[in-house]
C-alpha cells in the first residue's frame, strides 16, 4: 500500500492533511484494513479543545471498537457529517472522503513530530 505523500501520519494510525492553520484528520488505510468493515463512527464535538494524544472519538467495526486520537493540539472546527449512515466510506476512501474531523492547529511545531508517507509505510512494514 502506498500512502499519499501530501499527508502526515501518527503512530496511532491517523493521517493529517494541512491547509494553512487547519488540519483534516482521518484514519489510515492500514487502520481501516485492520479494523475491517466500519459500521459506526462516533464523531467529536465541534468546538472541543483537544490536546495531542487525546482520545476524542471512536470508530466501530464488525471486529472491534477503537479510539481515534487527536494527532495535534487545537480546536475541532468541523466533523464529517457524511459518515452518518455512510460509514463504509472510511473503508473505500480512507485518505480523502473518509476524513473524520477538521481542527485548528494550536501548536504548529507538533507537525514536525508526525511521519511522512515513507516513514509511516516503514512503521507498518509495508514500505
Amino acid at each position: 500500500m502506498s500512502y499519499p505523500s501530501d499527508l502526515k501520519y501518527s503512530k496511532e494510525h491517523e493521517w493529517v492533511r494541512v491547509d494553512g492553520d487547519v488540519a483534516t484528520v482521518g484514519i489510515t488505510h492500514h487502520a481501516q484494513d485492520a479494523l475491517g468493515d466500519i459500521v459506526f463512527v462516533d464523531l467529536p464535538e465541534v468546538g472541543d479543545d483537544v490536546a495531542a494524544g487525546d482520545s476524542i472519538a471512536e470508530i466501530e467495526s464488525v471486529k472491534a471498537v477503537s479510539d481515534i486520537y487527536s494527532p495535534l493540539t487545537g480546536t475541532i472546527t468541523e466533523v464529517n457529517e457524511e459518515l452518518d449512515g455512510n460509514e463504509e466510506v472510511v473503508n473505500t476512501d480512507p485518505h480523502a472522503a473518509g476524513w473524520i474531523f477538521k481542527m485548528s492547529i494550536g501548536e504548529p511545531a507538533q507537525l514536525e513530530g508526525l511521519m511522512d508517507a515513507a516513514a509511516y509505510a516503514a512503521l507498518t512494514e509495508e514500505g
